[in-house]
């Protein structure tokens, strides 16, 4: 579009330049004309140079076909810029040469004397009128007795005078314009009267001319002196050239003038009208010769293009063959035989990698599924796929685990690797401990190995969680004994503490020697009686715990209650509480709940007592509601206090299992337990502000909701706390 527009433009600028059309070739029009070819040659330029820049960089990258283009290119352009540039050159040198003799001293005074004839003959016309006008009035003069005496006779006597001078219209006018008398022997169509202006301009001397503006009819008017004020007006044709050729000979002098001044732009105008031609010229050429490589090369560049795509994986790419082509056709149908062989045998590849692909995706959406922790490593130790399952267990992303060496990664399994690589086994498990941002947790080990004759072989190693299950089983067995305990030893203890108060009401007064002691040893046997009901009652609690009754309470009412007797009972203790404003409303049993936590702000204010003077400072504790989690509100207290144990942490929450002397070790089993039932859980870990630790418990917004640990509502990591 770009190189016909151009061309159409170089026809319209010679055929304006020639004169060929409407248009003259004005400095205005001259100038567009300019502009707009300007125009175009930079868009052909442009595309030209594109197109060049894109045939250098082929010729440089070594492409098919790029010397036969630079080739075809400048041989069209070698037959076009010759004719081009003598064009230009013969145009403007007959240009010059037929401009300059019409701008001779001859040419010049020839234009100026015919202004000058042209205006003379006018007024001779002018002057011829006049005087034959004021022999006429002399005439009407003399016949003013005939006026007088006999107007038919005067009229006739002006008719004949009229037709003596050859005026085809004679008139006596009054000076308002009325006509006295009008003679008019010839009938001439567009005679215009004489303007109020004219009769009152009318002299009695010499007689007024009117030229006329259109036609060919000069007018005149003179005063007649014997009839007044009355004036006589005549007219007659003349040849029209009296008045046209004036203003035409005026005009083709103004514009001879204009040509002579404007004689050394119009030669730079042309010269340039030409140069941008044949510029355009040359440049559609340019690209007439591109246009004609790309067709003579076309077969070659579609086996290229082809050929790109097939090395890009598309093998069901066909290259049009024309039989005009000759051997490049041959050569094409051949190609088209080799893509539908490769076609068939990456059919076959991709099949079976798409049943590789559907069945790593199966393996992956059960390893998605499975509650344990699966990773695989290779030969070398290095983990190549994790389940999510093992991101939670170890606390991990994804991208931390794959590619990191398993004895980095999970140390405690190194040793049981190592094992499975020296040995023939092909199943081992253990189980271990692994503690993972404060958490400690039981997981039972399975290694596997796969089914390779090869030494080096890949492992799959399964991470099952049983801290859950083993602190189940240890629950129901201390529960299994606590109920046994209670039975074998609760019964012996009220007869022996009866028979040691009767002892010392019936002996009392009798012992008389070393009373103290007696006195001592039966209190002790009474005191150590309570102390083994008292332990005795405990263990009968955890074994018969109740079931909680479900209510809707509010929990955060429940929290005030409790933190409001913890400060009286410890006024000496900061006990502070951050819960939401208003009611939460949750399904719990608010005694139980109260005693759980009665007994968690009881174990951190003990806690706190148990850091030595010089290091407590102000014991604080803090105890607050989370309501943020979508499935669970989250209880925590956290204490200033000495924290908990790094090692078997989690193991406090077994029965019997204390730090404290003298503890019976049920209190956190019971709290344990009680969030169990009500279908939430808790844990234990350090105070995250400092010294102390934290005690985490939650429990479910709906009623029916399954017992598992919630994920952190807004930390990377879970947080409770303990005492």
């Amino acid at each position: 579009m770009a190189v016909l527009a151009a061309l159409t433009s170089a026809l319209a600028t010679f055929l304006v330049l020639a004169g060929l059309t409407p248009i003259l070739p004005t400095h205005f029009v001259v100038i567009w004309v300019f502009i707009l070819n300007g125009l175009l040659i930079v868009l052909l330029l442009g595309i030209v140079a594109w197109q060049t820049k894109r045939l250098v960089r082929e010729r440089r990258a070594g492409a098919a076909a790029a010397g036969l283009h630079v080739r075809i290119v400048g041989l069209f352009s070698l037959v076009a810029v010759f004719p081009a540039i003598l064009v230009a050159v013969v145009a403007t040198v007959t240009l010059e040469r037929g401009l300059d003799p019409w701008f001779t001293g001859s040419i010049k005074e020839l234009m100026g004397n015919t202004v000058s004839i042209a205006r003379s003959y006018r007024d001779l016309q002018c002057t011829t009128l006049a005087r034959e006008t004021q022999l006429m009035a002399a005439d009407l003069n003399r016949a003013k007795v005939l006026y007088d005496a006999d107007r038919k006779v005067f009229r006739d006597f002006m008719n004949s005078r009229s037709v003596f001078l050859g005026f085809p219209l004679a008139m006596i006018l009054e000076p308002d314009g009325t006509v006295v008398e009008r003679i008019e022997p010839k009938k001439v169509e567009g005679i215009a009267l004489p303007s109020a202006d004219d009769l009152h301009e009318a002299s009695a001397d010499d007689a007024l001319c009117l030229f006329p503006r259109e036609g060919n009819i000069f007018r005149s008017v003179l005063k007649l002196s014997s009839q007044g004020d009355r004036v006589l007006f005549v007219a007659r044709e003349v040849d029209p050239r009296a008045i046209e050729f004036p203003q035409v000979a005026e005009a083709g002098v103004a514009f001879y003038e204009a040509l002579e001044q404007k004689k050394v732009g119009i030669q730079v105008a042309f010269a340039s009208m030409f140069a941008l031609i044949a510029l355009i010229v040359l440049l559609s050429a340019i690209w007439f010769g591109l246009n004609f490589a790309n067709r003579l090369v076309a077969p070659i560049r579609r086996l290229i293009h082809a050929t790109d795509q097939v090395a890009t994986g598309n093998f069901y790419v066909q290259v049009p063959v024309r039989r005009g082509e000759g051997d490049l056709a041959h050569l094409g149908e051949t190609f088209n035989k080799m893509t539908s062989e490769l076609r068939h045998q990456h059919d076959g590849l991709t099949a079976a990698s798409d049943l590789m692909d559907r069945r790593r995706r199966f393996t992956e959406a059960v390893l998605a599924g499975v509650s344990a922790g699966v990773i695989g490593i290779d030969a070398k130790g290095t983990i190549t796929i994790v389940n999510p399952s093992t991101e939670a267990l170890l606390a991990m992303s994804v991208d931390n685990l794959l590619g990191a060496p398993i004895s980095v990664i999970l140390p405690e399994v190194a040793d049981l690797v190592d094992e499975m690589r020296h040995g023939r086994q092909r199943l081992m498990q253990k189980q271990i401990l692994i503690s993972r941002r404060g958490k400690e947790r039981t997981i039972n080990v399975r290694v596997t190995s796969e089914q390779a004759r090869s030494e080096e072989r890949d492992l799959v190693i399964t991470l099952d969680d049983i801290t859950d299950l083993v602190s189940a089983q240890r629950t129901s067995a201390w529960a299994d004994v606590a109920r046994r305990i209670a039975h074998e030893i609760k019964n012996p203890l009220t007869p022996i503490q009866l028979a040691a108060e009767r002892i010392r009401r019936k002996y009392g007064k009798v012992i008389t020697t070393d009373r103290e002691v007696f006195d001592q040893c039966t209190d002790t046997i009474v005191r150590q009686v309570d102390d083994i009901k008292r332990m005795v009652d405990e263990f009968s609690s955890f074994a018969r715990m109740p079931k909680p009754t479900i209510g809707v309470e509010d929990l955060a009412e429940t929290i005030r209650q409790v933190v409001f007797m913890m400060r009286i009972a410890h006024p000496d203790i900061v006990i502070s509480d951050v819960l939401p404003e208003g009611p939460v409303k949750a399904p719990f049993d608010r005694r139980l709940l109260s005693q759980a936590l009665q007994n968690i702000v009881k174990n951190a204010t003990e806690a706190i007592s148990a850091v030595p003077d010089p290091e407590r400072g102000e014991g604080a504790i803090t105890v607050t509601l989370d309501t943020t989690h979508p499935d669970y509100l989250i209880l925590a207290v956290t204490d200033n206090g000495k924290g908990f144990p790094i090692e078997g942490r989690q193991r406090l929450l077994e029965p019997y299992m204390t730090t404290r002397e003298g503890g019976t070790g049920l209190g956190l089993p019971i709290v344990a337990k009680i969030f169990e039932e009500h279908g939430g859980g808790m844990e234990l870990v350090d105070n995250p502000d400092g010294r102390g630790g934290q005690v985490r418990m939650w429990i479910p917004k709906a009623t029916q909701f399954p017992v598992q640990e919630p994920s952190a509502p807004a930390e990377t990591e879970t947080r409770g706390v303990t005492s």
